[in-house]
């Protein structure tokens, strides 16, 4: 039986242990979701299930600071960050209660010929499970379990092993918005335990959000006894800089996209691609930038000593490293790699935490080639003057979400997800809570 804990990685010091869930309460988890659907999920209005919702929002709100609290024992989030991400997470509920009615009602279909009627109605699958990462402990359940407890299925949360902290206050907060006892339970579940609540008949779909292993493997279980996946995995997104009005600001932009959640993202500007015109005055500023910071904790001290070693082959092949010290446990000090040889498998490799590649090039063909130039096709940013050359890039580019001239700019409403070995599927907005209903069609003679 697996052992869920807390170690806080600003002290190294163990905080609780929790045991994992045992098969018999696996398999009541399993029978208690599959009947929140049967008798709630799919039965109740969907104008009730988005106020059980908008009040899963509201008590995210006023329970910020726990939630918040929680998320630095267990992965050394910053304050200000885990505040932020229990409001982003209050607002992506409070989205779905507001646009529930309108993403689940029935769509007529026109008839090209025949005499009669057609209409597509979304209606619940049943029982869903989600397994989550630690990065985000608040965020990455708002944006599986929003839509589709809305949508009426019931959810089996699996979290990281490093958040049951997290994992227990958000299942107390549906069981306090009133959701009936099954329709979002938490387990401690193994990997073992996982492969076996998936081929469950009862089970009708699994998302995952997490890195490749994990994502290879889940998709395997539910490819075997063919369930629906959506996978959100790695991601090592370009930052392409062509042009510039304003040097300074693009730098500050770039800074923020690789150093989101101490660089703890799969979505962060991991590679920065920038024009030969630019290139060494970037460097520069964005070097002296990123090294001015203090060292911050990353999740733990396996995740440090892997980036460091990752770190240490790039330089073994040839890479320039720049750092603002040493690492000291879990505390990581930021660095930018340049002269990367394309060889190294530091080129193709994701970084998570607060260290920078950046490459030049010498021209929008080349930028959009290392750009594509990666196993990975999750988010990506360009920056330009152009508006025509922003809209030619973005077009050329291999991944599911484009961003111009900005960052920070998740919002509720916008679709989340990318291709290749980064994954499939989408969360979040109208496209996530398409994700898992059946969109039956109705179709009468007469």
């Amino acid at each position: 039986m697996s052992v869920y804990a807390v170690t806080d990685p600003r002290t190294g010091q163990l905080q609780r242990e929790v045991p994992g869930t045992t098969d018999e309460q696996i398999a009541a988890a399993l029978e208690a979701a599959h009947a929140a659907y049967r008798n709630w999920g799919r039965s109740t209005p969907v104008e009730e299930r988005a106020a059980r919702i908008r009040r899963v929002s509201e008590l995210h709100t006023e329970r910020r600071e726990e939630l918040a609290a929680a998320m630095e024992r267990e992965m050394g989030k910053a304050h200000d960050d885990a505040l932020g991400e229990v409001d982003f997470s209050a607002a992506i509920y409070a989205y779905y209660a507001d646009h529930a009615a309108e993403f689940l009602a029935d769509e007529p279909i026109d008839l090209a010929e025949g005499e009669g009627s057609a209409v597509i109605r979304r209606r619940p699958l049943g029982v869903l499970l989600g397994i989550m990462p630690w990065n985000y402990p608040c965020y990455q359940v708002a944006r599986f379990a929003g839509p589709n407890l809305t949508a009426g299925n019931s959810v089996i949360l699996k979290h990281a092993p490093q958040c049951p902290d997290s994992a227990e206050l958000l299942q107390q907060i549906f069981l306090d918005a009133g959701f009936p006892a099954g329709a979002y339970v938490n387990v401690y579940a193994t990997n073992e335990q996982v492969a076996d609540i998936i081929a469950d008949p009862r089970l009708q779909g699994v998302s995952l959000t997490g890195s490749e292993r994990a994502g290879a493997a889940v998709a395997e279980v539910a490819g075997r006894n063919l369930k629906k996946v959506v996978l959100e995995l790695g991601g090592s997104d370009p930052f392409i800089v062509l042009s510039a009005d304003d040097l300074d600001a693009t730098v500050e932009a770039a800074v923020a996209a690789r150093m989101e959640n101490t660089g703890q993202a799969c979505n962060a500007g991991k590679r920065m691609i920038v024009h030969e015109a630019l290139y060494d005055a970037f460097v520069e500023k964005f070097t002296a930038r990123m090294l001015a910071g203090d060292p911050a904790p990353l999740s733990s001290v396996a995740a440090a000593e892997r980036l460091e070693s990752q770190i240490a082959l790039a330089q073994t092949d040839g890479a320039s490293y720049r750092s603002a010290g040493e690492r000291d446990g879990a505390f990581f000090p930021a660095g930018v790699l340049t002269g990367i040889d394309r060889e190294s498998s530091a080129y193709r490799e994701e970084l998570f935490g607060p260290v920078a590649m950046v490459f030049k090039v010498r021209d929008e063909a080349e930028a959009v080639e290392v750009a594509n130039d990666t196993p990975y096709g999750l988010g990506s940013y360009v920056f330009t003057t152009d508006a025509a050359q922003a809209e030619r890039v973005a077009d050329q580019l291999d991944v599911g979400m484009v961003f111009v001239n900005g960052v920070g700019l998740d919002a509720a409403e916008l679709p989340f997800g990318g291709v290749k070995r980064s994954g499939f599927g989408r969360e979040l907005g109208r496209f996530g809570m398409e994700e898992f209903v059946n969109k039956k069609l109705v179709r009468v003679a007469r």
